[in-house]
């Protein structure tokens, strides 16, 4: 079968060549200082895909692959790879002396262990992919590795993230209760950072990597992610100099324009080129109210979402047309619209049927912040406009997962990424096979439909472009009429740092990134 190579530079003479070279020309040593928020219940992102969690962990463990701004593949722990023809079988070369934090080699024993074992198991988005499409995952010797698809996939290759695919030590979980290993509370990577220390409460702790695979990486000494509950005194910190580093939502937006008008203070909105998020309500639609789709689409046509992306996200984000944001691959700008209006919300309300008064409505506290707050408490004043009774119940962000990945609630707020492509990261959040409990980033409103699933599945196999536009219209256009979700803002999320950081956000995963090559001007 005739392979065709894809990338032949980052192999590993020259990757060390280059790293010696710029380890000359940067500053060793310091400690950055970042702030996690909400704090995470684990930093294992096998098991936990929740935003801090994917922050933390994307310095400790790493995948085969990272990307450009424009989401090309450029190498990983994977030099460079190779693809078949007809699409069907990837073969990735891994980088020569990696070794995991304990010192046990990185081989693709690891990788096949990963992607055939843990990840299908454990990762709520990776197991749609891998057991829908890989067919088998086979070392071909220690640096090697064959995938082998069941049918051809385009998106594939924009999974190989360390928030999507990160690799695990088949030494420390094979054969063990993935949730219960005692590696999930000192976790163990290939990465530039190790863990050292977390206190609850306080701040969570890495350490430089002395035997990391690049040669002279990294730079710094050690991160410190601290752990301030508010976002006002998350906002001082950095205005008196405690903390370097403002990842989006860590601050209130309020005050995003402040803070980036302080001296030696800069300010970019890139790195979020692979996440593209999007925040959303989800209805549980398992019972009443939310069965019922006229419900669901009065809720939606209540809510005045301009008002809420001028006052409550301050600018930040654009208005939501569907299930796909504006920088989604094969996004469809002409699907009808969801339009503010009270009166036409409340008639909709009168055509489902239902009284509102004879429903409690237990909406579940989204706990990021204050700007999830202020809409939480937003949406609950519509509900109650439009007759409903609601209870607002709070929880930190361990509960949110557990109680959102078990159905437990009827109403809540999220945001989740959505990974360049479509079949990465919204099909995901819509097909029936991923009505799985244990994740809150799956299908969990429990929204049904086989005819679509089946468009999915071919919009995701298609190879011609323009057949995958159509079916993603198609797609797109039926998911805002059913109000699978309710679809709130195209979120856009600012970086705040000292202006003497430097390589801070060079990919398109930005801050989830390993920072190896991040350095400090003294």
């Amino acid at each position: 079968m005739k392979l065709k190579k894809w990338l032949t530079f980052g192999t590993g003479a020259l990757a060390l060549a280059l790293a010696a070279h710029s380890a000359q020309a940067q500053t060793r040593g310091g400690t950055l200082r970042m702030i996690v928020q909400p704090e995470p219940p684990i930093i294992v992102t096998a098991l936990n895909q929740q935003a801090p969690t994917q922050y933390v962990a994307g310095k400790i463990y790493q995948s085969l692959l990272t990307y450009t701004h424009d989401l090309k593949p450029k190498p990983g722990l994977a030099d460079s790879w190779d693809i078949s023809d007809d699409g069907l079988t990837y073969t990735f070369h891994l980088h020569k002396g990696v070794t995991w934090h304990d010192g046990k080699p990185f081989t693709a024993g690891d990788v096949v262990f990963s992607l055939s074992d843990m990840l299908p198991k454990t990762h709520a988005r990776a197991r749609v992919i891998l057991n829908k499409y890989v067919a088998s995952v086979t070392a071909k010797d220690d640096l090697t590795v064959e995938i082998k698809l069941k049918s051809p996939f385009p998106a594939f290759m924009l999974m190989f993230e360390p928030g999507f695919a990160p690799m695990m030590p088949k030494h420390i979980y094979a054969g063990t209760d993935y949730m219960k290993n005692p590696a999930n509370q000192h976790p163990i990577g290939t990465g530039p950072f190790m863990f050292k220390e977390w206190k609850r409460g306080e701040y969570i702790k890495l350490v430089r990597n002395p035997h990391y695979w690049k040669e002279g990486m990294p730079y710094l000494d050690e991160l410190i992610f601290n752990v301030i509950p508010d976002s006002a005194s998350r906002a001082v910190a950095f205005e008196q100099g405690t903390v370097d580093v403002l990842r989006g939502g860590d601050i209130d937006n309020v005050d995003v324009k402040r803070l980036r008008a302080l001296p030696n203070v800069d300010y970019t909105t890139k790195g979020w080129e692979m996440f593209s998020p999007q925040a959303y309500l989800i209805f549980n639609e398992r019972k009443p109210p939310f069965d019922n789709a006229k419900v669901r689409q009065a809720v939606m046509t209540a809510l005045n979402r301009q008002m809420v992306i001028n006052n409550i996200f301050f600018g930040l984000g654009k208005l939501s047309t569907g299930p796909f944001v504006h920088t989604e691959m094969f996004y469809d700008p002409n699907v009808p619209p969801i339009k503010f209006d009270m009166k036409e919300a409340k008639k909709l309300i009168e055509e489902s049927g239902i009284d509102p008064g004879d429903y409690t409505i237990r909406m579940l506290g989204f706990p990021y912040g204050a700007t999830w707050q202020r809409l939480d408490e937003y949406t609950r004043q519509t509900l109650t406009q439009l007759g409903f009774n609601v209870n607002l119940e709070s929880t930190d962000a361990g509960g949110w997962a557990s109680r959102t990945g078990n159905f437990d609630f009827d109403l809540t707020t999220s945001y989740a990424y959505q990974y360049g492509d479509p079949a990465l990261g919204v099909e995901r959040l819509y097909i029936s096979a991923n009505i799985v409990k244990g994740s809150p980033f799956a299908n969990v409103q429990g929204y049904k439909n086989p005819e679509l699933d089946k468009v999915w599945a071919q919009a995701a196999s298609a190879v011609d472009p323009k057949e995958r536009q159509s079916l993603y219209s198609q797609i797109q256009t039926t998911l805002v009429k059913d109000m699978a979700n309710g679809y709130l803002v195209d979120m856009e999320f600012p970086t705040l740092y000292r202006s003497n950081i430097h390589n801070l956000v060079t990919t398109a995963i930005g801050l989830n990134e390993s920072f190896d090559n991040v350095y400090i001007d003294k």
